[in-house]
């Protein structure tokens, strides 16, 4: 047998185990984007919702614990606002956050509703990660929510953020709050096909196929 050939069985061995890993993780963070949850008019996609929170409830349903990593305050803030597209100005962008995240909290409120499942809304910023206090807090409040059989729906807090607003980069928040409740698997629902090492979009973005532990 070719070292090729034995590599290539290899990796496909780590991946039927981390397959098999992740279907045994009792506690998943799943993050969606945006564009996974609003129409291009800036509104809330409603039937896209409805349909991964069947998946999710399902999960639940199997005994899994689910905190959901939610994007779309700003972007489902547009259309009431009567933006035609995400404004550059912070103060706007806030409005827009403000607006849109009432909005999503009461659809995802709604729509897992139907399975009997409630849910509760958790915003955070960096400060929440950094500072000593407020990690344990935030790590008391979600692990309460877990507890009590609540779906926790995470965000970050866009009406007071600043430079967190910029970045604007759930998936790293998504990370955080998956250490933060100690998870046992992460889960990135995207338009995007893979991690890269810069925007897709841009020249140069390399494709990185596989992440080992240091």
């Amino acid at each position: 047998m070719s070292s090729e050939r034995s590599a290539v069985m290899t990796a496909g061995e780590e991946l039927a185990r981390a397959r098999e890993a992740f279907a045994a993780a009792r506690r998943i963070v799943v993050k969606a984007g945006s564009s996974s949850l609003t129409t291009p008019l800036g509104t809330i996609d409603a039937d896209r919702v409805d349909a991964l929170v069947d998946v999710l409830a399902a999960r639940r349903a199997a005994g899994k614990e689910i905190v959901f990593v939610s994007s779309g305050a700003i972007a489902a803030g547009l259309g009431p606002l009567r933006l035609a597209r995400r404004p550059t100005d912070l103060a706007l962008q806030q409005a827009a956050a403000s607006v849109g995240q009432g909005l999503l909290i009461a659809r995802y409120t709604s729509s897992f509703a139907r399975y009997g499942l409630t849910v509760g809304q958790v915003l955070l910023t960096s400060n929440d990660m950094i500072r000593r206090a407020h990690h344990r807090n935030a790590q008391r409040t979600l692990d309460q929510l877990l507890a009590l059989g609540i779906v926790p729906i995470v965000n970050e807090n866009d009406t007071v953020a600043t430079d967190e607003i910029r970045f604007g980069d759930n998936d790293r928040l998504a990370a955080l709050v998956a250490h933060l409740t100690r998870a046992d698997a992460l889960l990135l629902l995207s338009d995007v096909d893979a991690l890269y090492t810069d925007d897709p979009r841009r020249p140069g973005a390399r494709r990185i196929e596989e992440v080992r532990e240091p």
